[in-house]
């Protein structure tokens, strides 16, 4: 002990240095220290970015397949302002008259669209398979603009005169069953002699047919309940 209080007295010239050169070391861990903390910060973050960046590369958004989807249903109500209304049916037949090539077009293409659509937003969809079902519903809606186009063209243009005067006949019978204020049996008898006018001009489809007939048929059931 005296030995080492001999020395720091003999040399206390060196303790000055000494301890310069410690507190900057120790000043140098610090910063590296602080640097490293900041270098794992901005790591984590730069991670956390790719993850986002690589799950918008490999999903499609909820708010892309929402705009794709509303697009798709407001196709969907144009088509059954057609298929649920058989006045309107009556009015543009080729709209469903699947001879046409613009109308068998826009059937297709729905039908195409249908099978390709996510059953919500929230579906997980790649870019690709997301591009897909964007594209066929674009194409749902031109080929539907097309066939509206010419349905509202041509109307009953295709038909010859007796086929126009069957059409205008099933068109006042069908006003008739759907007329509140006639008795059921009047909209029971307007609704069968309707349908035999169309028989053979109008090809309604299967699903069209019998979702019309529910409702000439739940008018019928409340004029006869009431």
């Amino acid at each position: 002990m005296e030995s080492v209080l001999h020395f720091v007295g003999d040399y206390w010239w060196l303790v000055f240095p000494v301890g310069g050169v410690v507190g900057g070391w120790a000043g140098h861990i610090a910063r590296y220290n602080e640097k490293r903390r900041r270098d794992k910060i901005e790591l984590a973050r730069i991670k956390a970015n790719a993850r986002t960046e690589q799950l918008r590369i490999t999903q499609a958004s909820a708010a892309q397949i929402r705009k794709a989807l509303h697009r798709h249903d407001d196709l969907d109500r144009r088509w059954f302002g057609y298929e649920l209304d058989l006045a309107t049916l009556i009015d543009f037949p080729l709209m469903i008259d699947m001879r046409e090539p613009l109308t068998l077009a826009f059937h297709r293409a729905k039908l195409h669209a249908d099978e390709l659509r996510p059953a919500s937003e929230q579906q997980q969809m790649s870019p690709t398979d997301f591009g897909d079902y964007r594209d066929a519903v674009a194409e749902y809606a031109a080929a539907f603009d097309a066939a509206e186009r010419e349905a509202r063209r041509r109307k009953q243009s295709g038909f010859s005169p007796v086929e126009r005067e069957a059409l205008d006949r099933a068109a006042k019978l069908v006003a008739v069953a759907s007329d509140s204020a006639a008795t059921p049996a009047e909209r029971q008898a307007a609704y069968r002699r309707a349908r035999a006018e169309l028989d053979g001009l109008i090809d309604v489809p299967a699903a069209a047919a019998a979702e019309l007939e529910s409702r000439i048929a739940g008018q019928l059931e409340r004029g006869t309940d009431g």
